[in-house]
């Protein structure tokens, strides 16, 4: 008996970034012996062949379908880069009041939009009041945000600096605005515009498809002519390390401590409403929203954030070891801060 055998094999080749990979969509072997023998009747053979064609478009189809879904999670690594926000005139908002040092030098003009409890906005200003940088505040009313309406971006801190033909350029990351900021304090020289640049934004989608953005280079310093002698490798790398560290990390830890209970979050916002000075540049009505509405949406939040970042109800207990984690490396360096004698970015 004379037999032929038939075999589909199904493949694809995905190509992205300079990167190949060959991932196996379907493969098996469909065996059928195609008897030659007069016993054997023409419909037999016909319907073998059938099969055979059903298979191979059967196979094809599932090779396709595997590719669409298997290559829909890579579409993370599709980046766009998006432009640097320059606005020709400043947004028609209130100053909310005006951080003023006599002996500023470095020419800024900058505005902060910010909500004054946020950590995030809380490092922009430690960093700007350590090194004397005067600037103006609009405290941003976090329910409604229409201080920030004009802005694509409706997070803060929100930063507008004005530009040498006086334009204002829009900075929207904490880390990135203290690297932008110590860089043009490094060498004043420098053009604040050209600056950014080299923190350029971009958009992305993450495994499940969502899109999200980010900041590139945003813990590196820039320098003009390369690395000054007077700073290591090693500190920079370090200083990296640990304000990667505080964002991706301790920060994440502050909700689920403060909001535990609806009790304690409605407390944390009448603390917010008195350090914010809500009163004074709110009306009444706004301000209520403000923390009623905020303290119930960010209970809810912080218990998100707890299970997404595998938190026990032992919040306390996470803080505590993060903090102990932190003063830890200070201690090994034997010096008041992290940085040595004065204190750094982390």
């Amino acid at each position: 008996m004379a037999s032929n055998k038939f075999t589909i094999l199904g493949r694809y080749l995905i190509r992205f970034s300079g990167q190949t990979a060959l991932p196996r969509a379907i493969g098996g072997n469909l065996v059928k012996y195609c008897s030659t023998s007069a016993k054997k009747s023409p419909g037999t053979l016909k319907l073998t062949l059938k099969g055979l064609g059903l298979g191979l478009v059967l196979g094809t189809g599932y090779a396709g379908y595997t590719f669409v879904t298997e290559s829909k999670p890579k579409a993370h690594l599709v980046n766009e880069k998006e432009d640097l926000l320059i606005l020709e005139h400043f947004p028609n908002v209130k100053i909310t009041r005006k951080i003023v040092n006599e002996a500023d030098k470095s020419g800024l003009k900058i505005t902060l939009f910010q909500y004054q409890t946020c950590p995030f906005c809380c490092k922009v200003r430690s960093f700007m009041d350590y090194n004397g940088i005067p600037y103006d505040v609009v405290e941003v009313d976090a329910v409604l945000r229409q201080d920030i309406k004009w802005s694509p971006s409706k997070k803060v801190p929100t930063m507008l600096i004005r530009t040498p033909d006086r334009k204002f350029l829009q900075l929207t990351d904490s880390s990135m605005i203290i690297s932008v900021l110590a860089s043009l304090l490094r060498d004043k020289e420098n053009n604040i515009v050209e600056l950014a640049s080299f923190y350029p934004s971009i958009s992305y989608h993450d495994e499940k498809g969502k899109k999200k953005s980010d900041i590139m280079n945003k813990y590196f310093l820039m320098f003009k002519e390369g690395t000054p002698k007077s700073v290591s490798k090693e500190e920079l790398e370090d200083e990296r390390k640990w304000r990667t560290w505080a964002d991706n990390h301790l920060v994440h830890l502050i909700s689920p401590n403060v909001y535990r209970t609806k009790d304690e979050a409605l407390e944390t916002f009448e603390w917010f409403s008195e350090v914010g000075q809500w009163s004074e540049h709110f009306p009444a009505w706004e301000r209520n929203l403000m923390v009623y509405v905020g303290a119930a949406a960010m209970w809810a939040i912080s218990k998100r954030l707890k299970k997404r970042h595998d938190l026990s109800d032992d919040v306390r207990g996470h803080m505590y070891d993060a903090l102990d984690k932190w003063m830890s490396a200070v201690d090994k360096k034997k010096s008041p801060f992290l940085g040595g004698k004065k204190t750094k970015f982390s």
